[in-house]
């Protein structure tokens, strides 16, 4: 079992910055593959980045250049740095967890989503 908790989510302007953080319960973090996605209203649910347990990157190609994660294995944490934030970065945002290596998945794990708001 992986329990995953974000936080960080909030109302902020174009162009501001946001960081968002996802903490882990549970064993075996530092062998998750960790994932960020989000889900605007009316629109399917889109990877944002991920990272394998030998910090191999994807970014999705709408915030590549302008996010960046990370893990930190001994705090159990997972971490989405948003710069440049645009108002089509608002949606609830997601970390996700799988025991596999690839960033594909399966994710089986997920948090229960945090808010970040983008105004003009």
């Amino acid at each position: 079992q992986v329990q995953l908790v974000e936080s960080g989510g909030g109302l902020v302007q174009a162009g501001d910055s946001l960081r968002l953080s996802c903490a882990a319960s549970g064993r075996t973090f530092s062998s998750l593959v960790l994932g960020w996605f989000r889900q605007a209203p009316g629109k399917q649910r889109e990877l944002v980045a991920a990272i394998t347990s030998d910090s191999t990157i994807n970014y999705g190609d709408s915030v590549k250049g302008r996010f960046t994660i990370s893990r930190d294995n001994a705090q159990n944490t997972v971490s989405l740095q948003m710069n440049i934030l645009l108002p089509a970065d608002t949606a609830v945002y997601y970390c996700a967890a799988a025991y596999g290596n690839s960033w594909l998945g399966p994710y089986h794990y997920w948090g229960q989503g945090t808010q970040v708001t983008v105004s003009s």
